[in-house]
């Protein structure tokens, strides 16, 4: 970490002047979305004790990884798009890719931790609740946060590992393997734990995959188990596939692809970061019957109508 010492602060070069004002009123309205549609279900969930279950408890988790992860992101990209200043020091580099790398991780913790109470819940009905005990579900809550917080600290410390060349981060924020493109050199070390970090992704990826074959396969049987799916299932595989779509960001990164407009490349570098923590509470209060009940018993109560 002593080689990073030759650069205090780097240059933020995604847009230029024209596109900033554009990009700084989307921004400002889809972070402002993200906030009162995530929040909206946090409260929900914490304040309804019947949603106080494993599932709404994951899904809880998953609510508040989109609000640090975007909130690690939005507000220093608001002030770089609204005024001149497109320089961001080392310290807050460090922990905006530490945050980001937790949230790009956490994402996959979490809907894999989900698709496990999925799968027990339809394929192991009557063993849910032992199984699924609250020491069980304390335990996968600590994995979604420790491991993202494992590799987001280890891939940001490797990456800091040799002394930077360069200062210009090519986007709207800093994350790990910007940084580590600007270092005067790479070694094994890192190229191994990145290689880990695309493998986890990629078995995380594959798991919720057998798990949601399993689950079909089981539906199949049931007309019980069919009804489950379509109501808890489809907004899960929904979130799902919404964020590994989003992980262009890290392919045009990782190859350093060239031929696309600077526009375009900042549009798809920040749609992980800001499709996912909007469409999730969107998907979920729709299709979860009690998140959408008690949505419409607010909207329907005495003290809203009389207003």
């Amino acid at each position: 970490m002593d080689n990073i010492s030759s650069f205090s602060s780097f240059s933020l070069i995604a847009l230029n002047d024209t596109s900033r004002i554009i990009f700084f009123s989307f921004a400002l309205l889809a972070y402002l979305l993200t906030i009162v549609l995530n929040a909206a279900l946090i409260r929900i969930i914490a304040f309804e004790k019947a949603l106080h279950e494993p599932m709404y408890i994951f899904l809880c988790n998953l609510c508040v990884n989109d609000l640090c992860g975007t909130t690690g992101f939005y507000p220093r990209a608001l002030v770089y798009l609204l005024t001149e200043t497109n320089r961001i020091s080392l310290e807050e580099c460090i922990v905006q890719s530490i945050v980001i790398v937790v949230y790009s991780v956490g994402e996959f913790t979490n809907l894999s931790v989900m698709a496990v109470d999925r799968y027990i819940a339809i394929c192991q009905p009557l063993r849910y609740h032992s199984i699924m005990s609250p020491f069980t579900a304390l335990s996968l809550v600590t994995f979604i946060w420790i491991f993202p917080f494992f590799i987001g600290v280890m891939a940001v410390s490797l990456a800091l590992k040799h002394p930077l060349c360069r200062h210009d981060i090519n986007k709207l924020f800093c994350e790990h393997l910007s940084l580590l493109n600007l270092a005067c050199k790479q070694d094994i070390f890192q190229g191994i734990f990145n290689g880990f970090i695309y493998i986890s992704m990629a078995v995380f990826f594959v798991f919720v995959l057998i798990s949601y074959l399993k689950i079909i396969l089981a539906c199949r049987k049931s007309k019980v188990n069919r009804e489950k799916f379509y109501s808890t299932c489809v907004p899960h595989l929904i979130s799902f596939l919404n964020t590994t779509c989003g992980l262009s960001d890290s392919l045009l990164t990782r190859f350093k692809v060239e031929t696309l407009s600077n526009i375009a490349y900042t549009f798809l570098s920040v749609i992980f970061l800001t499709v996912p923590p909007v469409v999730n509470p969107v998907i979920y209060g729709i299709k979860l019957g009690p998140i959408r009940a008690k949505i419409l018993y607010t909207f329907h109560s005495p003290r809203i109508n009389n207003l």
